[in-house]
């Protein structure tokens, strides 16, 4: 036993990959894949949730990675050595960081993916002059920090090494991280993004290179030829990729046709390519990481092929063995090694160093190229972003014995500190115009004077389950006496995430800072694409896809700025339940619940939620066959207004047959409907636009009117189910009137109104309802305010 003890403290315990159970006698973390799995749990649960809470201040994954990685090491968590021992024991650490390096190599991969050669040969001087300038002068300040690191508290390392790598850690930036921070801000198509993206992508790339120059140098060798071969090697790898990898891939790719799935074996191909690079940098000495970034870049952009090598590996990588990675230079990171005023003192040194570099010379750089002052400053926080690619050399720098645990601890937390003031910083000193108010912006409503006037509908999905409706409604809303016609922008919604394909997507951004357009876009999208285009071909209507790629947070922003410098009349958007088999409505997610009220309190125009069952049915039907009966439920108000002029027009169809529905108190029974509330007396406004209806009515036989007369909210419940069989219900969202006032109750929903509510219900389950609001010139709808009075009102009248 004493043996035993003494050869486990110079060399950990190896460890069996599977136990045989607790059933046995087992104790599962004492073997390799039950710890690991383990491991991976507690890092992914820890780095998500560490994600979740620093989502309000718009961090980067990253961040929370690299805290979740130093609470898990030393320096918090591992402080307790019984913690430490069960979980990260010394023996499990050979497959951690073999697990974390298999991880890094496929990250780099697709990093090189979302590099383009061809956006570097046309980046222009003045991107290619804030790049130089970017790396330089922090480069500098790095070697001149390295001399005073060395004089202090790293005395006993390789000198050449220790400079280089002091300056790689302090002049690179990290265009992964970048790339989501300026898709975060959106600021990836403004001035500020793209000179931003340009000058990172050349910092990336001209990192590498000095990384392998670093990595060369800091071999254990004795004889100076041998960083020499090294980087002659690396250098001859890199001809060689150049010249084989991309035709190889090219022949893949034309092998791999739109909207067929990539064949199994070049997507295994690939991967073995790509794990053989890294074998033979790793070879010649350079880390096995460099060979996979290179396979990445070479790979060629166009088509299907690059984007399926995205989706096949992204989630695995990102998702489960990069979170490793963190953890590993955590357990590396013990921040109670910087103790006493000197090691304080050069770590505020070594921050301010690398702040002033990246800061200061890009700005200048910036300012002599006629950069406005504020956007100079920005774009040099903006290069300031550290993240991942950081810690990549960090942790080369501690494996190679450049970097002592003190100075890994500082850069570590320099890091951090730099990647986490960028969008504070950024936030505070440059606020890109969103675009002034539209002046000559008049039909922001479907109801206007000029009925011969173009209608411009903004219309947003997230599913391709309700395409089909939206195309239905598209065709219903032609107004084919209108001389005009239609035009209709079908936005995608998407979530901007940290996977590599949504930064893929967003790169594609057009230059005026509005979603990009789909045209000559392929990818998994590219069916949404042939069903717009095959509608506005047989139907002469003008439909332009597009898609929104940002933040659940932010996402009505898009929408909102969309429709305004589209001047929109009308914004559509999908409910966020849909309809199941049973009839009921179940959640699709939660998140677009909150899209559409901040979109109902911001827009700019009228605005439109649509609560889908299968209008029309599950296809296209052409305009010969469209047989749509239409009900327009009237009370009062604005709103209603609003959806007795949509109504009007989508009469004008052939056919569809609309029938206006008005709701009126039972004569006698005024003040009886509603308590004690006063009479309300229509407005003249809700007169005339009936009296329009009527006018139409004798002229038109598919247009009927009604009136209905209720004396409580029962009787008016009942005469709305009655009403009900029909197609498509247009409601408005904020009816009035003293039968609207009865029918006034809470909900889950408040965007949908009291009558929109009532229309959820599994007694309407065959019919499709659009609730609109009507475009009223004010910002005046606080939804949660709306629902916390309606609570109120039912209180106090179940008090009384």
């Amino acid at each position: 036993m004493a043996a035993n003890a003494t050869v486990g403290q110079t060399c950990p315990s190896f460890m069996k990959p599977t136990s045989n159970g607790i059933f046995q006698g087992d104790n599962p973390i004492d073997f390799a894949l039950p710890l690991a799995s383990l491991q991976i749990c507690l890092v992914i649960v820890l780095t998500r949730g560490l994600a979740f809470l620093l989502r309000p201040l718009r961090q980067p994954r990253v961040i929370a990675e690299i805290i979740g990685g130093i609470l898990l090491g030393p320096s918090v968590l591992g402080q307790s050595k019984r913690f430490l021992d069960a979980m990260f024991p010394p023996k499990s650490q050979t497959v951690l960081d073999t697990l974390a390096n298999l991880g890094l190599i496929f990250f780099l991969f697709l990093v090189g993916l979302e590099l383009d050669p061809r956006s570097l040969r046309r980046t222009g001087k003045k991107a290619l002059g804030i790049a130089v300038a970017g790396i330089s002068l922090p480069f500098t300040l790095g070697i001149g920090s390295s001399f005073i690191l060395r004089e202090s508290i790293s005395k006993d390392v390789n000198g050449t090494s220790f400079l280089v790598f002091m300056g790689v850690a302090l002049s690179i930036t990290a265009f992964p991280v970048l790339a989501r921070i300026l898709a975060e801000l959106k600021l990836l198509t403004t001035d500020v993004g793209r000179m931003a993206m340009s000058a990172a992508a050349v910092n990336d790339v001209a990192a590498w290179v000095l990384l392998a120059l670093a990595i060369a140098l800091s071999g254990s060798s004795h004889s100076p030829l041998a960083p020499f071969w090294v980087f002659l090697c690396g250098c001859v790898f890199v001809i060689c990729s150049i010249l084989i990898v991309p035709p190889i891939f090219k022949r893949m790719a034309q092998r791999c046709h739109e909207g067929e799935p990539v064949e199994e074996m070049y997507i295994c191909a690939t991967l073995a390519v790509v794990l053989a690079a890294g074998f033979l940098t790793d070879a010649i000495g350079i880390h096995a990481m460099f060979g996979a970034f290179v396979v990445g870049v070479l790979i060629p952009k166009e088509g299907p092929f690059a984007g399926a090598l995205v989706e096949k590996i992204e989630d695995l990588v990102s998702g489960i063995f990069l979170p490793l990675y963190f953890v590993s230079s955590g357990l590396k990171t013990n921040i109670a090694t910087i103790e006493g005023f000197q090691s304080w003192g050069l770590l505020a040194l070594v921050t301010f160093t690398a702040c002033f570099g990246k800061i200061v010379g890009t700005a200048v750089v910036s300012f002599f190229c006629k950069v406005p002052p504020k956007e100079a400053f920005a774009l040099g926080v903006l290069m300031n972003t550290k993240g991942l690619v950081e810690l990549i050399v960090l942790n080369i720098g501690k494996d190679r014995k450049v970097l002592n645990d003190q100075v890994f601890a500082i850069m570590v937390l320099m890091a951090l500190f730099t990647t986490f003031i960028t969008t504070p910083l950024v936030l505070a000193v440059y606020q890109p115009a969103r675009g002034a108010r539209i002046a000559d912006y008049k039909h922001r409503t479907i109801k206007r004077k000029n009925s011969k006037a173009q209608l411009r509908i903004l219309a947003c999905f997230h599913s391709t389950r309700i395409i089909p409706s939206m195309i239905n409604l598209f065709e219903a809303s032609r107004g084919v006496q209108k001389s005009e016609g239609l035009c209709v922008y079908a936005m995608h919604l998407m979530e901007l995430s940290e996977r590599p394909s949504a930064i893929l997507m967003v790169h594609k951004a057009r230059k005026n800072g509005l979603p990009f357009w789909n045209k000559g876009l392929r990818s998994g999208s590219d069916r949404i694409v042939v069903a717009f285009e095959a509608f506005q071909q047989l139907n002469h209507v003008s439909v332009r896809p597009m898609t929104s790629i940002s933040s659940m947070s932010d996402m009505h922003e898009d929408i909102c700025t969309t429709a305004e410098r589209k001047r929109a009349a009308i914004i559509i958007l999908p409910f966020h339940k849909h309809q199941r088999l049973d009839g009921s409505l179940e959640t699709t997610r939660s998140d677009f619940h909150w899209v559409n009220q901040r979109v109902l309190e911001h827009a700019p125009c009228s605005v439109g939620i649509l609560i889908d069952r299968g209008l029309g049915g599950t296809t296209y039907v052409s305009a010969s066959n469209v047989s749509y009966s239409i009900t327009v439920f009237f009370f009062g108000g604005p709103d209603d207004r609003e959806a007795l002029a949509y109504g009007a027009r989508m009469a004008e169809h052939p056919g569809i047959r609309l029938t206006v529905i008005r709701f009126l108190v039972e004569p006698g029974t005024v003040g009886e409907i509603i308590g004690d509330s006063a009479s309300y007396t229509l407005q003249s406004m809700d007169e005339e636009a009936l009296s329009e209806i009527k006018l139409k009515v004798s002229q038109d036989e598919s247009i009927k009117y009604e009136e209905k007369f209720g004396r409580n909210a029962g009787e008016t419940i009942a005469a709305i189910h009655k009403s009900s069989c029909c197609n498509l219900i247009l409601v408005g969202r904020k009816p009035e009137g003293e039968v609207a006032l009865a029918l006034n109750r809470s909900g889950d929903c408040p965007e949908l109104g009291p009558v929109g509510s009532l229309l959820t219900s599994s007694d309407f389950s065959t019919t499709s309802v659009l609730v609109i609001q009507q475009y009223s010139g004010q910002v005046s709808l606080d939804l949660a305010l709306e629902m916390e009075e309606d609570s109120a009102g039912i209180d106090s009248e179940i008090g009384s």
